[in-house]
This record gives structure tokens, sequence and C-alpha cells, in this order.
């Protein structure tokens, strides 16, 4: 994922461009949004407490609020009501916080954490260091979460377990900003990082297992016990559905009653990452409308199997010309062959290519496999014309299924060069009929004169 370093535009920073552009907004926004409350709207200008956050010192912050897409929530609040933002420094977020779990706030499924954790610390109504309350009091954020409010003996004021270090450091006519040693977690996304974190909901512990497969229906004859961590006796072939036309059927594998994996939760969580993430709507609609393999996908993931998917983005495949999508299944094989039976990373098969050049990875699209190599310092994938760039790595990866997504849809070679022969016009040359020579005719004259015949 990316860092919460500053990135510049052309020598001006992202931060201060974000602030001149909301320079701008903020007064078209109050004659649109808050033309039936003239006393509100008045209160979003310039001055504001927002725009003093996003130009303010707390840069960290400043940027969090902006990836969490919570600038037009907080502008609404803003011409609500006054607010009091408890600010962490700039350290408590840039050095001092866990890097797993900044990992985990970053990535786009978990934006909702994002948006809870910020929110916690912003109440919706003004509490400046001369009217902080003498008693302990618990407050109501922006969250729906409970910040206690408190006063030590030694005349120091805290936040839940969070000090204040810089009391008043920013006011505003509609909000005040306090500067906090060090950030707020709510219980709920600490629960959320653990429940992600936690190695039972990633791990293959499969209940049931078998070395004996009948061949005629790939069933398992003998079920017997396998141990923990083990991966599933069936290869993934012989867990897919029979085929586009059957589908969805039952998936036979190692199930079991217990059902250790989720998999219909983690495939809808997976789609619902690249709807949110933008630019891969058309793969999500084939994936869950088109055809069943969002179903077929969760039968593989409950019964142990990994899978990484390759996601072309909404421009590669707007270049699906209609012959490719009409034959029958043609949906189902296409997305076959952007899914590996394996589990992989954007930094694994990076370091793979760079290590072995050329790879070639299975697909669930038998028997065509997907070339891969290092080019221009990113994954290339596919052959000739039809390869296609890592273009957006790990959008979604929770240990079972792994979604990366690159910026053209895959063919495999074969069918490339099929397409080609029947799209290329063949012209008949008429050959001429051999006909015998001058020569030839005369030579047969003059034998015909000796009593000899010319055939």
């Amino acid at each position: 994922m990316s860092t919460m370093d500053s990135s510049s535009i052309y020598g001006v920073s992202h931060r201060h461009f974000l602030t001149l552009f909301l320079l701008f907004l903020l007064p078209l926004h109050s004659h649109s949004a808050f033309s039936h409350n003239s006393s509100s709207s008045s209160q979003i200008n310039s001055n504001s407490i927002l725009v003093a956050l996003l130009d303010s010192h707390y840069t960290e912050l400043a940027e969090l609020v902006e990836k969490a897409l919570l600038l037009q929530k907080l502008e609404e609040a803003v011409g609500n009501h006054n607010i009091t933002i408890f600010a962490p420094r700039n350290q408590a977020l840039e050095r001092d916080l866990d890097p797993e779990f900044k990992r985990f706030l970053l990535e786009p499924r978990n934006l909702r954490s994002l948006q809870t954790l910020l929110m916690s610390h912003i109440l919706p109504t003004r509490i400046a260091s001369h009217h902080w309350p003498s008693d302990d009091l618990r407050h109501r954020t922006l969250s729906d979460h409970r910040l206690h409010l408190a006063s030590k003996p030694s005349g120091h004021r805290t936040v839940d377990s969070a000090e204040i270090l810089r009391a008043d450091d920013v006011l505003r006519p509609d909000g005040v900003i306090h500067g906090i040693e060090r950030l707020i977690v709510p219980r709920s996304v600490q629960e959320d990082f653990n429940r992600r974190r936690n190695l039972a909901a990633i791990s293959a512990v499969l209940p049931e297992g078998a070395p004996e497969v009948d061949p005629r229906t790939h069933r398992l004859k003998k079920p017997a016990p396998v141990p923990a961590g083990a991966p599933p006796v069936l290869p993934i072939y012989d867990a897919m559905a029979p085929g586009p036309s059957l589908a969805p059927a039952p998936a036979p594998g190692p199930g079991g009653p217990k059902h250790h994996f989720n998999g219909e939760r983690q495939v809808k969580d997976f789609i619902h990452t690249l709807l949110h993430y933008g630019g891969y709507n058309e793969m999500a609609d084939i994936l869950v409308n088109l055809t069943s393999l969002a179903t077929e996908m969760g039968r593989l993931v409950s019964e142990g199997y990994v899978l990484t998917v390759l996601a072309p983005n909404d421009e590669a495949m707007a270049k699906l010309t209609t012959d490719q999508l009409s034959e029958p299944g043609a949906p189902e094989q296409i997305m076959y062959y952007h899914i590996i039976p394996e589990y992989q990373t954007e930094e694994s098969m990076y370091n793979t290519v760079r290590r072995f050049g050329k790879v070639s990875y299975d697909t669930l699209r038998l028997p065509h496999k997907v070339l891969a190599q290092e080019s221009d310092g990113s994954v290339k994938f596919g052959h000739g014309d039809s390869s296609a760039y890592l273009f957006d790595p790990d959008i979604y990866t929770d240990g079972r299924i792994s979604v990366q997504g690159i910026d053209g849809v895959l063919i495999p070679p074969e069918e490339e060069e099929e397409r080609t022969r029947r799209t290329t016009p063949l012209v008949k040359v008429a050959a001429p009929k051999p006909r015998r020579g001058k020569l030839m005719e005369i030579a047969c004259s003059m034998f015909g004169s000796f009593g000899q015949v010319c055939q």
C-alpha cells in the first residue's frame, strides 16, 4: 500500500492543493447544500476549522482524512454545528503506530474501519480548554463512540488514555483542535483488526480428507482424517463444477460439517472491495450476474482451496468484442483463464519473475497456462498483443483469495492464433492448366512422321 508521505503535484504539496480546492468548493457548497439554512451556511468559509486542519501541522491526520473520503461528511458536520477535533501528533501516526495496524487501515476493504477510527476523534460540539468539564464525562463522537474526558489532579487533561499535549492548538469560529499524544483506537476497530489478523480464519484446517478418489465421480471413496493444516486431497480441477452449462454444481472435496472456511463470505467481501475500489465493475458484474463463478469460487474456498484472481479493469473489458462473448460459455472460459489456483501476491510474483525470468502459472482453464515475466519494473502476463501488466497490486488479500488488477484481458495464445486464422481472408489463386510447349508439339509431329505417336 502507499505510505502516508506527502506527495507533490508540480511542486505544490497534495495537502495544499486539496486545501485550495476546498476553499473554492466551500462557497459553492454553502449556496447549494445549505441554501435552506443561511445561519449554518455562513459558517463554512475559508476560516473553517476543516480548512485549518488540512493546512495545519497535523499532516498525517489530514492525509488520513483525505484517504478515508471524509471531507464531504465533515463539511456537513461543520455546517450544522461546531466540532472539537482531537488530533494525534505526527509521530504517533508515523512512527509509533504498529506497521501491521497501519497497513490494515490503508487497505481499501477496511475503509469503514478507518472512517470509524477518525470520526472517533471528533465531537459534534465545541469544547475549548476553558470549557473543559471538571467532572469525568463521556461525550459522543461522530462515530457514536464515546470519549472519556477527564482532568488529573496534576492539572493535565486526558481523552480516554491519551493526554492533551497542546490544548486549543487551533481555534476557529466553528471549532477547535486539541493536540493529543497518541491515536485513540475504538474497540470496534480493534476487533476488526484482530479478526483480520486471526490465523484461524486463514489457516487450512480441514476436518476430513481421503487419499482415494473414485475416478468416475471424482468423489472420495473412504474418508480418512488428515492432519491439521494439510492441503486438500483432491486437486482443484476435480473440485470444480462440471462445467459452465451445469454450474453451479456442488464442488466435491474435503468439506465436512464444521465448515472451517466461509468461502461465500470471503468472495462477497472481495467483490465488494472491487466495487468500492473503482474501475472493476465489469469484472464484478461477470462474476455475479453473467456467470455463477462467484458461487463456485465460494465453494472452492470453503473446501480449503486458495485462488489468485487476475482482474482486468473496466477499460480492458470494454475492448472485448461481441464475437468473443457471444459463444456459449465464453464469459466463463475467459474468467477461468484469469484465475490461478495458487495464493500469490504482487511481491511473491515479482520476486519469482525477477529470479526465474519467465514463469508459467496454471489456470482453472485446462490445459492453458498464463505466462508471467518481468517488464519495466512490473509483472507482465500473457503473450504478444493480448498481454497485460500488473496495474493495481493487492486489491484484496485475505490469505485465501488474492486479487491483482491488470490492464488487459488475457487470451490463450492458441485461441488467439485460431481467431487470427479465422479472421484472415483466404485468396484463391487459380492454377494454370499445364500445356505442352511449342517445342514439344514440333517434336511429336516429327516422331509422328516416323510412325511414332507422342502420348
